[in-house]
């Protein structure tokens, strides 16, 4: 079963049980997918799915950060919720020590010697835990290991 179709799934389960945090933020993702696809006027591939749904946990971590900062306790309950159901439609994440273990072979892979060639580390990173690591991880790490 690809993602949209499980989505699919998921929200009319959703419907039937009257949860109403799953199927809007089912809802959301599905819409957000459906936008991509019209306005690039292409079907996305799972791999691209995942792209739009890593990008709907990172503006839920945002939002996050800023109603911690406005102490709004009712909004960020809504958006942890939110985040655990985008969760599991997520391969399962790396940890930070596999992060770290990662940026490190990449940057002797390439080898990367100075904070100059973050671009390059970070290109070729990137690709190899596409949906499985935060990016601000990762870019923590490489700015770390290359200043070491």
């Amino acid at each position: 079963m690809s993602l949209k179709e499980q989505l699919m799934a998921d929200m009319k389960t959703a419907m039937r049980e009257k949860d109403r945090i799953r199927k809007s933020t089912i809802t959301m993702v599905r819409a957000a997918i459906l936008q991509s696809e019209k306005d690039n006027k292409i079907e996305l591939s799972e791999e691209e799915v995942l792209g739009v749904i890593a990008k709907q946990v990172k503006q839920r971590k945002d939002a996050l950060e800023e109603f911690e900062k406005a102490q709004r306790e009712d909004l960020m309950e809504q958006t942890n919720k939110e985040l655990e159901i985008l969760m599991d439609y997520l391969p399962k994440q790396l940890t930070e020590a596999e992060v770290k273990n990662i940026v490190s072979s990449t940057i002797d892979e390439v080898g990367a010697t100075t904070i100059k060639d973050m671009g390059k580390v970070m290109g070729a990173v990137l690709p190899k835990v596409k949906g499985r690591a935060d990016g601000a991880l990762i870019n923590k790490y490489v700015k770390e290991l290359l200043n070491t």
